[in-house]
C-alpha cells in the first residue's frame, strides 16, 4: 500500500475566482450559433495530512483591470468576455475568507495553463511545487500558445519549483493527476480521494477535459481542442466516467453554471467532509 493509498484528503473547499461569458460552442462542440453561457473559473483547496493543496488558480486580475493589458491580452478573443468579482487579487481573497493564507499552501497543481487557471502562479514562484504534465509546460513556452490563450507572462518565471509529470502521477496524499490531453496537449484533470478514516470516497475534477454536466452525461466533446479532432475528447470523459464509477467517486465538470455554484455551497455546508450517500 502506498502513502497515497493509506491516507488521504481531510476537506475539500471549492473556490470561484471569477466568471467568462463565452459561446457555449467553446464547451460543447457544435453548439448552436448565438448561444453564449457564463461560466464559474474554479480553483479547488484540498486538505491533506501534508497540508493545503490548491487545484488551479484563475485570472491574473491585472490583465483584466488594466485597460492597455486588457487590450493586449484578453480583447483579441472576441466574444470571450473575463469577469472578475468586485475587490482585490480574487484568489487572496478567496483564500483569506477560507482563512487559508498564501504561506500555507503546500502544493500546487495546475490542470492546465488557459489564463483563466494559471493567472495565479505567481504568488507561489519560489514557494512550494506546482505540478504540471511535461507537455503542457513545453506547449505554454512555445511560440504559438498565447494564440490559444496561454499567457506566458502568468508563468514564465524561473522562481517556479516545475514539477514534471508524463502521465498519471500522485502527488499528494489522496490527489492524483490524471493526463486528459485534447484541450491543452497537457492538460491534466484531478482525482481528489478522502481519506478511509473518513469513510473514502471523493471528487474526480474533469476540469477542461468537460466543462459541463452535458459533456459527461452525453458524452458530447469539448469545443476547444489543440493539435486533435474535438471528437476525440470523448475518450477521455468515458475514462474519467469508468475510473469514477469504479470508485464510487463524484465526477465533476470544470466550467457548469449550475453544478459548480450547487457543491460549492454543499460542500460549505457540510465544511467539505464527505458525507454519507
Amino acid at each position: 500500500m502506498t502513502e497515497n493509498e493509506a491516507s488521504g484528503v481531510k476537506r475539500v473547499v471549492l473556490l470561484t475566482l471569477g466568471w467568462v461569458e463565452l459561446p457555449k460552442s467553446c464547451s460543447v462542440a457544435g453548439a448552436p450559433a448565438g448561444e453564449r453561457l457564463r461560466e464559474p473559473v474554479p480553483a479547488v483547496l484540498v486538505e491533506t495530512d501534508g497540508g493545503w493543496v490548491l487545484l488551479d488558480t484563475g485570472y491574473n486580475p491585472s490583465l483584466i483591470r488594466d485597460p492597455e493589458l486588457r487590450r493586449r491580452f484578453h480583447d483579441r478573443f472576441q466574444g470571450v468576455v473575463p469577469m472578475l468579482p468586485p475587490g482585490g487579487d480574487p484568489l487572496l481573497e478567496a483564500l483569506e475568507r477560507q482563512g487559508v493564507e498564501v504561506d500555507e499552501i503546500s502544493t500546487v497543481v495546475v490542470s492546465h495553463l488557459h489564463n483563466d487557471h494559471a493567472g495565479g502562479l505567481r504568488h507561489f514562484a519560489g514557494r512550494v511545487p506546482v505540478h504540471i504534465q511535461r507537455d503542457e509546460l513545453a506547449f505554454g513556452l512555445g511560440d504559438t500558445a498565447e494564440s490559444h490563450g496561454i499567457f506566458r507572462i502568468d508563468f514564465d518565471d524561473p522562481a517556479i519549483d516545475w514539477r514534471l509529470a508524463d502521465g498519471d502521477r500522485d502527488v499528494a496524499p489522496g490527489i492524483r493527476v490524471v493526463k486528459t490531453a485534447g484541450h491543452t496537449p497537457g492538460h491534466q484533470s484531478v482525482v481528489v480521494r478522502y481519506d478511509r478514516a473518513l469513510g473514502g470516497g471523493g471528487f474526480v475534477f474533469a476540469f477542461d477535459a468537460a466543462d459541463l454536466v452535458e459533456n459527461i452525461q452525453q458524452e458530447r466533446p469539448i469545443g476547444e481542442v489543440v493539435g486533435c479532432d474535438p471528437a476525440e475528447s470523448v475518450e477521455h470523459i468515458r475514462r474519467l466516467k469508468a475510473l469514477a464509477a469504479a470508485e464510487r467517486l463524484r465526477l465533476v465538470p470544470g466550467h457548469d453554471p449550475d453544478v459548480w455554484p450547487r457543491l460549492t455551497k454543499d460542500l460549505s455546508v457540510v465544511g467539505g467532509i464527505p458525507q454519507e450517500a
